[in-house]
């Protein structure tokens, strides 16, 4: 184990509660164990620890990717919160472990985590990258990589780029699936907090899944 995973771990297990764990994991469907740490308690932990101590940039995918291996999902969890607090120093190539977190152990949680605190920061640190990452995330097979194209804007407010969030909608606009029908959905409503004529002009003008358009007008009065 990584001398910097050892102290986490200790204080992980120390805040963990058999009860929270078990309805943690049936609420994620089983796929992941947990420590049962209630998130507010968790992050507090996190950051209290990391203000403490970062670890050497030159080591950080090799902590995240072990992180990556333990069953405890909080784990993967605080390899999120680790690369976050140190965005400062990325540079163009941590792109290959964002991608890592995305396409390994992927679901919801750490999918949407990431979109929050490493897609969207990293494309406006790297805006040049946009185009060509985010649109082979759009065409690829994984429909997470899908998810993270349509929704790496959706703290981008009024520097959203509406041409490239339609384009990238419309490219799944009749996907059967689940996670890609929300994402839609999600995306829009984000943005309608901006704009929200616009996203009752695309909703209006274009075919969408029912989950997408409740969820695109959800906050439209």
């Amino acid at each position: 184990m990584h001398s910097y995973i050892k102290p986490i771990t200790k204080l992980f297990k120390q805040s963990a509660d058999t009860e929270n764990a078990a309805g943690a994991r049936a609420y994620m469907r089983n796929q992941f164990e947990y420590f049962g740490i209630k998130a507010a308690t968790r992050q507090s932990v996190s950051k209290n620890y990391m203000k403490k101590e970062l670890p050497a940039y030159t080591e950080l995918e090799i902590i995240v990717k072990e992180l990556w291996q333990f069953p405890e999902r909080e784990f993967q969890y605080f390899a999120i919160d680790l690369m976050a607090a140190m965005k400062k120093q990325w540079t163009t190539d941590i792109i290959n472990l964002i991608e890592f977190v995305l396409v390994n152990k992927s679901w919801w949680d750490t999918v949407d985590h990431a979109a929050s605190d490493l897609t969207g920061p990293y494309f406006k640190s790297f805006p040049k990258q946009i185009n060509k990452i985010t649109g082979n995330w759009n065409r690829s097979d994984n429909f997470w990589l899908q998810r993270s194209s349509i929704m790496f804007q959706k703290q981008y407010k009024k520097e959203t780029d509406t041409i490239l969030l339609s384009k990238y909608i419309l490219k799944h606009s009749h996907s059967t699936e689940f996670f890609i029908q929300k994402a839609i959905g999600w995306a829009l409503r984000e943005y309608s907090k901006t704009d929200a004529a616009w996203v009752i002009q695309f909703v209006k003008q274009h075919e969408l899944s029912a989950l997408s358009k409740r969820e695109a007008l959800k906050r439209i009065k």
